[in-house]
C-alpha cells in the first residue's frame, strides 16, 4: 500500500470560526443550501464528534461516508477519513483528510487541506486521478464562503 498526498490552500472572506462551523460541525444544515449536488448530510453513527460516521447523500443517488477522527473546535482543525464512497475504487483503500482553518491578515480565512490517498497494493495515483474530486470540493468550499458572506447571520 502506498500513500499519495495532495495539498491545497483556499482563501475566503469569512472568519475561520464561521467557515469551520459551516463546513464541519453544522455541515448538515449548510451544505444542502450551498450545493445543489448535496441532498443531505446525516450522522449515521455517534453524536457528530470523534468516532462518528457522517453520510453525505448526493442528488444523483450516490453517497459517501466519513469517519470523524479529530474535531478541534478551539483551533479549527478537523481530520476525517473517507471510508465508503465513489473515491474508494479499485485503487484506493481510504482517503484521510486534514482541514485547518486559519486567520488571514485581512480578517478572512485560509483553509489548508491535506488529502492522503491510501492505495491498494502497488497502485499509483497521480494528481490527475484525484483532480475531479478536489475541484468539486474546492467549488463547494468557495460556494459556502459566498453563502456565508451573503448571509451574515448563518453560523454567526
Amino acid at each position: 500500500m502506498g500513500v499519495f498526498s495532495f495539498f491545497h490552500e483556499l482563501k475566503t472572506n469569512v472568519s475561520p470560526k464561521r467557515l469551520f462551523k459551516a463546513l464541519i460541525t453544522d455541515n448538515h444544515d449548510v451544505l444542502p443550501k450551498v450545493s445543489p449536488s448535496v441532498k443531505s448530510v446525516e450522522t449515521v453513527q455517534g453524536d457528530g464528534g470523534v468516532g462518528s460516521i457522517k453520510k453525505t447523500n448526493f442528488s444523483d443517488g450516490k453517497s459517501m461516508k466519513n469517519r470523524v477522527d479529530v474535531l478541534d473546535t478551539e483551533n479549527y482543525v478537523s481530520k476525517f477519513t473517507l471510508v465508503e464512497g465513489d473515491a474508494i475504487d479499485g485503487k484506493v483503500e481510504k482517503v484521510c483528510y486534514e482541514m485547518k482553518f486559519e486567520d488571514s491578515k485581512d480578517g478572512g480565512c485560509v483553509i489548508k487541506i491535506t488529502s492522503d490517498y491510501h492505495t491498494k497494493g502497488d497502485a499509483v495515483l497521480t494528481e490527475e486521478d484525484v483532480k475531479a474530486g478536489q475541484d468539486y470540493s474546492i467549488g463547494v468550499y468557495k460556494a459556502c464562503g459566498d453563502y456565508l458572506v451573503a448571509n451574515p447571520h448563518v453560523c454567526a
